[in-house]
């Protein structure tokens, strides 16, 4: 590893603000003028999936405009204008679709390259649960019950042994192999076999919803209108899929919950249930009054490995920011893959037959950054 990998694997996901702000607001003005537009641009802001965001005033609306700043960026805007443009188009969801964002302009060609949406009222969920984290109950029944419609508006139920190998697992098994260079040999290459292995098994022969599956459902991604806290939209579709695994968005949106509510990495809670082998109780609940729980001994832990697979390989594919982070790699890759390898990888041959108890693998991986 050359001596700026390493300084790139030790800076945060976001660039500091005060080294990037001046950039950003000249870019966002440059985009401004581009747009025709007479007022200024709102805090424009980067994201970890290497979007600048500002927001537009003018003539009554608001707008929120995305401009790209990497190719894997571009990408993920063009998939997400296409999901909302379907979405939209699709007479089964009824009123449901004023919950999505409507696009007003796409333009992603050229160094001013952007996408405009009309910007949905209401506050992100993240934001007001930091506020009020005694709402986290309410709120996750409400996004559940909401994202639920979509599910069931748009799935059909299907015996899902094919889909689970050919296009749920491998395709994003893949990306890590790719993006995280630990994931291509030793430890990580067994344990991404292992997940394989156990997801498939588990979910092999089960009936399950396929249907519109949002693919990053959590806080963050679902608007609350201020003071009655009723959901008003739910934005950031570019991980959208047709034919995806429904129950995901679910599963997905109480582990970031727990995730938020703790100030622990995804990746610990994600260990935390391999560990266990189960879910926790109250999260269990929720995920069961959602209809979102595959029963069975070893489906929670399936199902949550799933969930977090979708998640790290979704944020790979946006920006290759994350692969660069070994701090990043090391919480939520690492810490998961390890878990994994102590409690569901072989025993290894020169240390078969030793005294780590019945059922409990010799394995154990090295927490270094990659």
């Amino acid at each position: 590893m050359t001596f700026t990998e390493e300084l790139r694997g030790l800076l945060p996901l976001r660039p500091a603000g005060l080294l990037t702000r001046p950039v950003d607001a000249r870019a966002a003005r440059r985009l401004t003028d581009s747009l025709g537009a007479d007022g200024p641009p709102h805090r424009p802001r980067r994201t970890f999936s290497d979007l600048l965001v500002f927001q537009l005033d003018g003539g009554g609306s608001q707008a929120m405009v995305k401009h790209p700043r990497s190719a894997r960026a571009t990408a993920s805007l063009a998939h997400e204008c296409e999901a909302v443009r379907r979405l939209a188009l699709d007479e089964r969801l009824g009123a449901w679709r004023r919950l999505l964002p409507v696009v007003e302009e796409r333009r992603l060609e050229g160094p001013l390259s952007l996408v405009v949406e009309n910007r949905l009222p209401g506050v992100e969920a993240d934001a007001v649960l930091r506020r009020s984290p005694g709402l986290a109950r309410e709120v996750t029944e409400s996004a559940l019950a909401v994202i639920r419609e979509l599910h069931r508006a748009t799935g059909r139920t299907e015996e899902v042994t094919a889909r689970v190998a050919a296009g749920w697992v491998a395709p994003r098994l893949a990306v890590l192999a790719e993006e995280v260079r630990w994931c291509r040999s030793g430890e990580g290459a067994r344990a991404l076999v292992v997940v394989r292995e156990l997801v498939e098994r588990e979910l092999a022969g089960r009936r399950l919803l396929v249907g519109w599956t949002h693919g990053d459902f959590h806080p963050g991604n679902v608007l609350l209108t201020q003071g009655r806290g009723t959901l008003s939209g739910v934005i950031d579709w570019a991980g959208a899929v047709p034919d995806g695994p429904s129950l995901l968005d679910c599963h997905t949106f109480v582990l970031t919950m727990r995730h938020q509510l703790t100030g622990r990495e995804f990746g610990d809670v994600v260990a935390d249930v391999v560990r266990r082998a189960s879910l926790l109780p109250e999260d269990r609940r929720l995920l069961a009054g959602a209809r979102a729980l595959v029963p069975g001994p070893g489906a929670e832990t399936a199902v949550t490995l799933l969930t977090w697979l979708w998640h790290v390989a979704g944020n790979l594919e946006k920006s290759a920011r994350y692969a660069r982070s070994n701090r990043w790699v090391a919480d939520n890759v690492v810490s998961v893959l390890g878990e994994v390898l102590a409690r569901h990888g072989e025993v290894p041959a020169d240390r078969g037959g030793g005294g780590g108890g019945p059922g409990r693998s010799q394995h154990t991986v090295s927490r270094r950054t990659p």
